[in-house]
């Protein structure tokens, strides 16, 4: 008794919270929905427990949900592991090669990154994903990949007994015209006799839990191809972003170096156990990674310093002329500034006249920026990003002495 009350801890029970969303809801649905009704097919329709075939059918159709759920479970309450709030390197010097993070009070470690949707900063952090309501990183990034390969599979499996279900309960309901084919759903099976008919209903279940088990098979296992891609050369999808970004600016600025990703060991197999272990728990700490022998531990966050020195250069600054509540989808912003809001879950944010932001990059209709804030707000405010339509602002001459970096991301270099 006391070890079950030791491992159901208060902040344990907060994790249900997760649950409480979109995207496990939808996620967990798919999953109850195609294995019930592939368990059902089987046994009334399909393949009867009473045979051999039939048993081992359905104990391989449990063991699809058994791992399925382990894994998912396993990705969403182990979590990707955060850094240590106020954390600092153990040698001082080493902080101006890190990103200092206002909101966690600490330097960020290599490979981390912060998440808005979580509030921390999350160890290699590959992405925040709203189907297990948390993000994708350092601790469960084994569990989250294996939840991508098993469910297609379990979904193919589950796909072949409605195909086949139908296929058999139909086949002897068929009548075939000139022109016509009809399907006779209140006439039973001749042989054997099922205990509850293939009626209009279960062939309407079946026909949708198809649909699902096709859908997830192609959308998942597509989103597996793409993280083993990943793995197996050792990064993450950020990291990939970093490098395609990295070639991108020397490229423009015709600098005689070369970016070498650090991590990838130089074999898929030694990248593949960076990840993937007998025991299931992640090789290091999360804060510390091995590297090439030609860099460095830090030669990515160099990288990533280098990049946020550029895009504050580039940085265009704007003066708001027009008042912008926030609305994802404003009506009174023009038509176009309606129907061509960027699909992303990043955040809007609201404007006033008279304030400046310093926006990065952009659409036609819409920009991405921060806002610039005085002194006397600064303090015990992190930084204020976001969309906002391209009309509510208007370009302001050019200043280097006044212009100031978006707050956040000055750092000692």
């Amino acid at each position: 008794m006391d070890t079950f009350c030791s491992v159901i801890k208060f902040e344990n029970l907060q994790e249900l919270k997760r649950l409480c969303h979109w995207g496990p809801i939808i996620a967990l649905g798919v999953i109850a929905i195609c294995s019930t009704m592939a368990m059902i097919d089987s046994v009334l329709w399909y393949w009867p427990l009473h045979t051999t075939g039939g048993s081992v059918n359905f104990i391989m159709l449990i063991n699809w949900t058994v791992m399925i759920l382990y894994n998912y479970f396993n990705a969403m309450f182990i979590g990707p592991g955060f850094v240590p709030l106020g954390w600092k390197p153990e040698n001082s010097q080493d902080s101006m090669y890190l990103q200092y993070c206002k909101v966690c009070q600490a330097y960020k470690a290599p490979r981390s990154h912060h998440c808005r949707k979580c509030n921390r900063c999350v160890m290699k952090m590959d992405h925040h994903c709203p189907w297990i309501n948390n993000c994708c990183g350092y601790q469960n990034h084994a569990s989250f990949t294996l939840f991508l390969l098993l469910a297609p599979l379990g979904c193919i499996h589950a796909a072949f007994i409605f195909v086949m279900t139908m296929y058999t309960q139909l086949y002897n309901r068929l009548s075939f015209g000139w022109n016509t084919v009809k399907i006779d759903m209140s006439a039973a099976r001749r042989d054997p006799l099922p205990i509850i008919p293939f009626g209009l209903a279960a062939f309407a279940a079946t026909l949708f839990a198809l649909g699902l088990a096709l859908g997830t098979t192609i959308a998942v296992g597509m989103l597996f191809f793409i993280q083993m891609k990943i793995i197996l050369r050792n990064k993450t999808s950020i990291e990939s972003w970093i490098e395609e970004k990295a070639k991108d600016r020397i490229q423009y600025y015709q600098l005689d170096e070369v970016f070498v990703f650090p991590y990838d060991m130089g074999s898929r197999w030694k990248n593949f156990k960076q990840v993937f272990t007998w025991s299931g728990v992640p090789e290091g700490d999360g804060l510390a990674w091995p590297v090439r022998e030609d860099c460095h531990q830090y030669s990515l966050t160099i990288e990533q310093l280098k990049q946020k020195a550029d895009k504050r250069i580039r940085s265009v600054r704007y003066r708001v002329i027009e008042d912008y509540s926030g609305a994802c989808c404003p009506l009174n912003k023009g038509i176009k500034t309606f129907f061509t809001s960027p699909c992303t879950e990043e955040p809007r944010i609201r404007l006033q006249k008279g304030e400046f932001i310093l926006a990065t990059r952009g659409l036609r209709y819409w920009l991405y920026g921060d806002k610039i804030l005085d002194d006397a707000s600064v303090e015990g405010v992190s930084r204020i990003r976001g969309w906002f339509p391209r009309n509510c602002v208007e370009k302001c001459p050019c200043d280097a002495e006044t212009d100031q970096a978006p707050e956040g991301e000055k750092k000692n270099r």
